[in-house]
């Protein structure tokens, strides 16, 4: 298993770059949401999936383990190739996939080539269990800014720290965000939290 490749981007395009390391050039192939995190690096450490099949192995590149792992779970879905999920990958960020799945929106697949409702449908099936296990039910459609999941993050930890459950942290810190727009730290953020799951 080829866990990630660090070295020197010799080619880049939007679907695949080849990453030179100890003088071999491996081709991997790229989301268009991976693309975009390494268009502008000269050198890279991106993490991979090795695909072997009878007549191919195919390396797979992410920007981050979160856009992996999703791979990974479409890829386990009856149907779903890994040209098909790379497609997706390029088509909506991972979050935003993650939230259609959750959300049971069908439509939001529409905007993906080769997926239609019945791939879609065997997709939320599939998955909306496994994601919500991980905590995706908290996913928001609109995506939050840095500063806000900076604290979002560092809030959760805290919580989860004294004793709450992931998922329901989650959840009352996302609600917190977006009633409460006057709340800018972190420590502002935690006392809500609190309030939130007593």
């Amino acid at each position: 298993m080829i866990h990630y490749i660090k070295g020197e981007i010799t080619f880049k395009s939007p679907t695949f770059i080849v990453v030179e390391t100890g003088g071999i050039g491996y081709k991997v192939n790229i989301s268009l949401y991976t693309y975009a995190k390494i268009e502008k690096l000269e050198r890279v450490k991106i993490l991979t999936t090795f695909l072997v099949k009878e007549d191919s192995q195919t390396l797979f590149g992410f920007a981050d383990d979160a856009e992996r792992q999703l791979f990974s779970l479409l890829l386990s879905v009856s149907g779903v190739g890994p040209s098909t999920t790379q497609v997706m990958l390029s088509s909506m960020p991972p979050d935003e996939i993650k939230s259609a799945i959750v959300g049971e929106d069908v439509n939001a697949f529409k905007k993906v080539k080769g997926v239609g409702p019945k791939t879609a449908k065997r997709i939320i099936l599939d998955l909306k269990d496994k994601i919500l296990k991980d905590g995706g039910d908290v996913m928001n459609l609109t995506p939050a800014s840095a500063a806000d999941n900076t604290m979002r993050n560092e809030a959760l930890m805290a919580l989860v720290g004294l004793g709450f459950a992931k998922i329901s942290a989650q959840k009352a810190l996302n609600k917190i965000l977006k009633e409460q727009k006057d709340i800018s730290t972190v420590q502002d953020l935690i006392k809500a939290g609190l309030n939130a799951l007593r």
